[in-house]
């Protein structure tokens, strides 16, 4: 009797130390069908991790797509992963029922000790400070440019449009209360193509940014050891795009910029312009500024004779541009 309320004592003794070091515990089905018993202790070193994903564009979704393919080939790099995303039905949200990920809407309830590390990706939700705190290695951001330039929703869009010739992607740890300010975990450079459209630079900065966070969540624990926080010099803001970033006033613009203009926003809004001439420019060999109301379409043609100039087409009528 003595020798059974002795070991009773010693199980429960270790049952009360599993259940206050474990933050995970269940039955998991193995690759040979049986059902295992799992304890995962709140908190690990190294990977695998636990993943949270914040995301809701397409630029989102690359990076998602990259943690659930290294979650479903057990890499070795996520233990496990599930998604946030906002109402609506966005492009992250569709990627996460396609592939079955366990899917939570804004803001997330159940939270405590059931992740290592959030990760958030053209989310566009201010994290709060006590949701922060949860995550035991922080909550990371893939950021498409080299903070701290063109902090904010549009860093893309203002990479072009200000001719930036190089840009790059940042993982930085997310901080409460501001937008892109956290430290710099891992940063890399990316060379702008002479003539590419915001669209073309987001698909090349995307893909950059999944390997990227693939391979900072690989050697994380060393990355967090030697974060640097972000330089107080070459700060830049990149804000939304607005209807008022479309106008064209030709009198005021260099062809240069208005080429850059197109490319930047030129798929996002319909490009105008100021009624700054009362008669069209007739016929097209005139290179003196055009106009025309609303532009449905804006391009660059090259000429051998004249050289390549900025012209618009509207409701299929050429009118005149100008000489780059």
């Amino acid at each position: 009797m003595w020798t059974n309320s002795r070991t009773a004592g010693a199980s429960l003794r270790i049952l009360t130390h599993l259940q206050r070091c474990c933050g995970h515990t269940g039955w998991r089905r193995g690759t040979d069908g049986r059902h295992r018993w799992l304890c995962r202790h709140m908190s690990s070193t190294g990977p695998p991790w636990r993943l949270l994903f914040f995301g809701s564009d397409q630029f989102a979704v690359e990076s998602l797509k990259h943690l659930t393919s290294s979650w479903t080939s057990r890499e070795g790099i996520v233990e496990s992963l599930e998604v946030v995303t906002v109402s609506g039905n966005v492009p992250v949200k569709k990627f996460a029922q396609q592939n079955q990920l366990p899917l939570h809407t804004w803001p997330p309830d159940n939270v405590d000790g059931r992740f290592d590390v959030g990760v958030v990706v053209s989310f566009g939700c201010l994290l709060h400070k006590t949701l922060i705190n949860k995550f035991p290695h922080g909550i990371l951001n893939v950021h498409p440019s080299l903070l701290p330039r063109w902090r904010g929703p549009a860093p893309i869009v203002h990479t072009i449009l200000h001719g930036d010739t190089v840009t790059g992607v940042t993982i930085m740890q997310i901080r409460p209360h501001r937008f892109d300010v956290g430290p710099i975990v891992n940063q890399e450079l990316h060379q702008v193509p002479e003539n590419c459209t915001t669209d073309d630079l987001e698909a090349a900065l995307a893909t950059k940014g999944a390997h990227l966070l693939i391979d900072t969540l690989a050697t994380l624990s060393e990355r967090l050891a030697h974060k640097r926080n972000q330089s107080r010099t070459g700060e830049t803001f990149a804000p939304k795009i607005s209807t008022s970033m479309s106008w064209i006033v030709w009198e005021e613009q260099t062809c240069d910029s208005i080429d850059r203009l197109y490319r930047a926003i030129g798929s996002r809004v319909m490009m105008t312009d100021v009624d700054t001439f009362e008669d069209h420019v007739d016929g097209g060999d005139n290179k003196t500024p055009g106009f025309c109301r609303k532009m449905s379409h804006y391009l660059i043609r090259s000429e051998e004779e004249t050289g390549p100039w900025v012209s618009q087409l509207s409701e299929g009528v050429q009118y005149s541009g100008c000489l780059l």
